[in-house]
């Protein structure tokens, strides 16, 4: 993580938390995290924003996620395996916890009608200054009791790394 990033993450946020919406948000800090993590990544992975996932209208796993990323270096097409979804939340980061789980377990379906099994999919919920992780294992969707705030911006960009490798 360069001085230039975290100069821009820190000016950013100033602006994010002015605008104080979470289209904000989701524009002056989250995507430049998750594209920051993209470079680290040698754009070996796809980052996503905004875009329809309808997976399974019966039961009611469709409708537009905030950011997904899969394991996969195509760009122009979502393609298996999906490893995570970002949530982005206003301010409450509670009320994204089950709109976070629905997609984390469309992902799952997603990824195995593809015939790409994976042991874990993780998801995040933040409002961009506050960040919350999750991890579907074993059809159980797993929560992390800590909150991590953008201060902690390495152990954030750490953990969603280890998402990508498949090491949490």
């Amino acid at each position: 993580m360069s001085n230039y990033f975290e100069e821009i993450i820190t000016e950013n946020l100033i602006l994010a938390i002015s605008i104080n919406t979470e289209k904000a948000r989701s524009e002056f800090i989250i995507a430049p995290i998750l594209a920051e993590i993209r470079k680290m990544f040698n754009k070996k992975i796809s980052l996503f924003s905004g875009i329809e996932f309808n997976v399974d209208k019966a039961k009611d796993l469709v409708g537009f996620c905030d950011f997904m990323i899969s394991n996969s270096p195509e760009q122009f097409f979502l393609k298996a395996p999906v490893i995570a979804i970002v949530e982005a939340k206003n301010a409450n980061i509670m009320n994204g916890l089950g709109q976070c789980a629905a997609e984390m377990v469309a992902s799952k379906i997603f990824n195995e009608t593809e015939g790409i099994v994976l042991q874990k999919i993780y998801g995040v919920i933040t409002s961009g200054n506050i960040w919350k992780f999750l991890k579907l294992e074993n059809n159980i969707v797993y929560i992390d009791v800590d909150d991590y705030v953008i201060k902690e911006l390495p152990v954030i960009i750490g953990i969603l790394c280890s998402m990508i490798e498949q090491k949490a």
